[in-house]
């Protein structure tokens, strides 16, 4: 069975984070570029199925410039993926055209008996294109997953739900299955395996090629803003008593909160 792992590029949660000049996005200029953290669990699965002989090949599929995302996705393969295919497309592709084109993608590659994803991307957060993929390849989804289980033709997903209550469910086979914390912890990609992932091959396509234009996109955003600085905090002196009355005043009067 050959297994698909959707992998995002996304900003290092410590990158200082830029706004263009005409406020339509983000500044990518020295930003530090990681693999999404809910998509290494995706692509950790995936190589666990092939060891565990559940899966016999695992291809990483992405998204996004091709010289950036292109880093990503080796280090998809040198994590132990097989090879990668990128799909090379500008930077403000909406979730719509982006599940669109990857559908088309794995389509196109023949058996696609499996797909994996990350539950979202830290980006955006989103939450959306593993659902749309799904749809696009008519085939059984279900998020969130935090444990699951093969057989022959179809898996068992334990999905955590509100509440802190979790459901169980299960799918035909093929389906796309998404990612959350607790599925596994992914590995370190180890240097013999950085050094094969350099020799392995990412296959390149163009977003054109997929079906996929500029009339795909149904969202753009406008109008980026950084939140406002946090006001310094406010130390109240004296003892509990005076402290206390101080307190109550300065909510009622100032913050107009009670």
């Amino acid at each position: 069975m050959k297994v698909f792992v959707c992998v995002k590029q996304v900003p290092d949660t410590e990158t200082k984070i830029k706004i263009r000049a005409d406020g339509n996005g983000i500044d990518t200029i020295g930003i530090k570029w990681v693999m999404n953290p809910y998509d290494e669990i995706a692509v950790e699965e995936a190589i666990k199925m092939r060891e565990g002989g559940k899966a016999t090949h695992v291809t990483a599929i992405g998204l996004g410039p091709k010289a950036r995302v292109s880093e990503t996705l080796r280090t998809a393969l040198a994590m132990g993926a097989d090879d990668a295919i990128v799909i090379d497309a500008p930077e403000d592709v909406d979730s719509f055209s982006t599940a669109k084109a990857l559908a088309a993608a794995i389509r196109a590659e023949g058996e696609y008996k499996f797909v994996l994803t990350g539950k979202l991307a830290i980006d955006d957060n989103q939450s959306s294109v593993s659902q749309m993929v799904a749809e696009f390849l008519g085939i059984p989804h279900t998020t969130v997953v935090s444990k699951l289980e093969y057989a022959d033709n179809q898996v068992t997903a334990e999905r955590e739900v509100e509440g802190g209550s979790r459901e169980v469910v299960q799918l035909s086979l093929p389906a796309v299955v998404a990612a959350n914390k607790g599925l596994n912890s992914p590995r370190y990609a180890s240097l013999p395996g950085i050094m094969k992932a350099k020799k392995k091959v990412i296959k390149e396509l163009a977003l054109g090629s997929l079906d996929t234009g500029e009339g795909d996109i149904r969202v753009r955003f406008q109008n980026f803003q950084l939140p406002p600085e946090k006001p310094a905090a406010q130390i109240i002196p004296g003892d509990v008593a005076t402290a206390t009355a101080t307190l109550v005043r300065l909510l009622r009067e100032e913050a107009k909160v009670i």
